[in-house]
């Protein structure tokens, strides 16, 4: 798959690339969110709907990378 940028050229875009980096930057943010919910007000866990709703759109990303891929070789 083929993107093109600002410039007008076209860039290749790894979709396995993109999963890892979604991945990294979920399992950065959610710890954090729960730190944040562990200094704050402790009474509702509003970092669990976070994490779950989060969670799944994870979990449908890598389905679409790694099991519903196309036949291109990455």
């Amino acid at each position: 798959m083929t993107d093109q940028t600002k410039w007008g050229t076209t860039a290749t875009i790894n979709p396995r690339k993109g999963f890892r980096i979604h991945l990294l930057v979920f399992l950065l943010a959610i710890p954090v969110m729960w730190v944040v919910w562990y200094l704050t007000d402790r009474t509702y866990p509003w970092a669990l709907w976070s994490t779950l709703a989060w969670g799944v759109g994870v979990l449908f990303h890598y389905l679409g990378v790694y099991v519903f891929r196309k036949t291109e070789n990455y």
